[in-house]
């Protein structure tokens, strides 16, 4: 059993917040519904919210529900989802990114353990687990004046950190889980699976899914996985030089602003049976500059010292 794994088998057995730490797509929230799964509180349910989606104004309606006629528009009373997770758990994903005065609200939401909704004067209690995700260093996000200190010691009771898919031991069992959730069921072979593991993924568990539901619709159609994952992996400079060609010889770029040397101006000419007009052409230079270093170059070859040399 993989350490990360053994973290979170330990939260489960509890009540306790936890603070998911991980590159983006790198299976957090998997890891807060496993969490959730394992817990007292499995039968209850299990609310997530990405906390970079939250509008402004809408703040304590998201978080703590309103009642009907609270606002323009608000025909029917809302739980929000603190109380949606009542008996459950609530999953906050990319906390990191939660807004400054929405940080406070949720504050005094823990410290109370009740929400008051839009439109009510009366508080309700309620009963959550809080689990919570970021791919951000907090710490440094409360050096930097954008995350509240009080709140993130309030969330950093139990920190897990999930590594990046190029860390984890269980990387084939990994791939075999999701191919059999995207294909017919049928495993994947050894040489498929050591292609895969000799790449980076940056994007993580998340891009790996993606190129293996890409790969299952197009195997009957004999595209291979080395080629899928050529394509995934392709750098951004290996693909311009393979769409784009070299501005020397494309004739529809502009005109380079270089001479070029005089070997490869022989070159060209020899190739071009010493047709000017296609020699500088393929040069990326006008006729004129053409002429004028073929000229400069035959004065320089009569010259006096030339000669004598």
């Amino acid at each position: 059993m993989n350490r990360h794994e053994s973290m979170l088998r330990i939260a489960a057995s509890s009540d306790i917040s936890v603070l998911l730490l991980g590159e983006s797509g790198s299976g957090k929230e998997v890891a807060a519904r496993f969490v959730h799964a394992h817990s007292k509180r499995a039968g209850g349910p299990f609310i997530a919210l990405n906390c970079g989606a939250i509008a402004k104004g809408l703040t304590e309606s998201i978080l703590e529900g309103h009642r009907k006629g609270a606002f323009t528009g608000a025909s029917e009373e809302r739980l929000g989802v603190v109380r949606s997770a009542e008996h459950g758990t609530l999953f906050l994903d990319e906390i990191g990114e939660m807004p400054f005065e929405t940080q406070c609200k949720l504050l005094r939401i823990l410290q109370e353990r009740s929400v008051m909704p839009l439109g009510s004067c009366d508080t309700t209690p309620v009963d959550f687990r809080l689990i919570c995700a970021t791919n951000r260093d907090l710490r440094a996000e409360v050096h930097a004046g954008r995350f509240r200190e009080d709140l993130y010691f309030r969330l950093n009771v139990f920190p897990v950190k999930i590594p990046p898919l190029r860390e984890r031991e269980d990387f084939e069992a990994i791939v075999q889980e999701i191919w059999k959730d995207v294909s017919d069921g049928a495993k994947l072979s050894a040489g498929e699976i050591t292609s895969l593991s000799t790449r980076k993924w940056p994007g993580n568990v998340r891009q790996l899914k993606n190129v293996l539901q890409r790969y299952s619709l197009l195997k009957p159609y004999d595209i291979t996985l080395s080629k899928l994952l050529d394509e995934e992996f392709l750098e951004p400079a290996t693909y311009k030089a393979a769409a784009e060609p070299t501005a020397l010889y494309n004739t529809k770029t502009r005109r380079i602003t270089e001479t070029p040397e005089w070997n490869l101006i022989c070159s060209e000419l020899s190739k071009n049976s010493g047709n000017k007009s296609i020699t500088a052409q393929k040069l990326g230079i006008s006729r004129g500059c053409l002429n004028y270093q073929i000229k400069k170059h035959e004065t320089a070859m009569s010259s006096p010292r030339r000669r004598g040399s």
